[in-house]
């Protein structure tokens, strides 16, 4: 590994940036020997911490419930209105962070809201696993999912539309 003495601190410099300006919570690179990570931490929102089986591989998938037949209609509606729309609309619930969505507590129950369902603000309408822990994503306010933006066991990134409640 290289010495962070031996490292150009313009290389470091720019990489800062470039977490900064895309706001991202860390980015690693490597190349040979030389290695580099560069972290920094977002501003605080509310996670609980969820303790209790972790998810593994995926489950298999079965079919499909007949109410899970709107589920394609919602998709096609995303893909009519722009991401940036989208993800600007103070409906859109974002991702407070880097993980893997999974929209049911563990494989093969319910999951916790499905299009159409009434939520509370606080309610828990998903989970993120980020590092081995499960974090709870509640509802930004109160309303009803009119769109899920997400699949179950799909990796998100910080900032990314997760559902629109209206």
């Amino acid at each position: 590994m290289a010495k962070i003495s031996q490292v150009d601190q313009d290389l470091i410099r720019t990489i800062a940036e470039l977490v900064r300006d895309a706001d991202l919570a860390e980015i690693e690179l490597e190349q040979d020997d030389f290695r580099i990570r560069v972290t920094r931490t977002l501003p605080a929102r509310e996670v609980v911490h969820v303790s209790g089986p972790a998810y593994g591989a995926p489950a298999p998938a079965a079919p499909a419930p007949t109410p899970a037949a709107a589920a394609p209609a919602a998709a096609t509606s995303v893909a009519e209105a722009s991401s940036d729309e989208i993800a600007a609309s103070p409906a859109t619930l974002t991702s407070p962070m880097v993980g893997t969505a999974y929209l049911s507590p563990e494989p093969g129950a319910r999951p916790f809201v499905e299009v159409g369902s009434k939520v509370a603000e606080g309610q828990t309408v998903l989970i993120i696993e980020a590092m081995k822990t499960m974090n709870q994503i509640p509802a930004h306010k109160s309303g009803t999912i009119t769109r899920i933006l997400v699949t179950d066991a799909t990796p998100v990134e910080y900032g990314e539309p997760l559902m629109v409640i209206e």
